[in-house]
């Protein structure tokens, strides 16, 4: 699992489901939750995972796409198996995984040091922990 230290800077709310947004390293990204705790604040610092098979590799991409975050990665490794190949990307100096069919791997001829696009559907990021500041 991939894990992002954010902080929290805006929650919008309406009746039950929320948009939260965080700033990773001069980054926004958003999530969409049903829940929310007590502890979820603006300016509270959290841990953020998203799942590798929730993780999108594009290698170039052009026009719009609904997933809400979308992050400039540097592949650092693509190990392929014999179905799924593991892809670690570099963004910002913090290592996201992201499992792919070794296919899929091969036909975009992923290589250490290509430039693309980390996509994240705010649905499918998630808080781990609420730091104590």
């Amino acid at each position: 699992m991939s894990m992002i230290n954010a902080n929290i800077t805006e929650i919008q709310s309406v009746d039950s489901l929320n948009i939260v947004s965080f700033d990773f390293l001069g980054t926004t990204l958003k999530m969409m939750s049903l829940d929310l705790n007590a502890e979820m604040q603006v300016g509270r610092k959290v841990v953020l995972n998203v799942k590798p098979f929730h993780i999108t590799i594009v290698k170039e991409f052009y026009g719009d796409i609904s997933y809400s975050n979308k992050l400039n990665a540097v592949v650092k490794s693509c190990e392929n198996g014999e179905l799924l190949s593991s892809v670690k990307l570099l963004v910002n100096g913090v290592v996201f995984e992201s499992i792919i069919t070794k296919e899929l791997a091969l036909k975009m001829e992923l290589k250490i040091g290509d430039n693309v696009i980390v996509m994240i559907k705010a649905n499918d990021l998630s808080i781990q922990e609420v730091l104590n500041d």
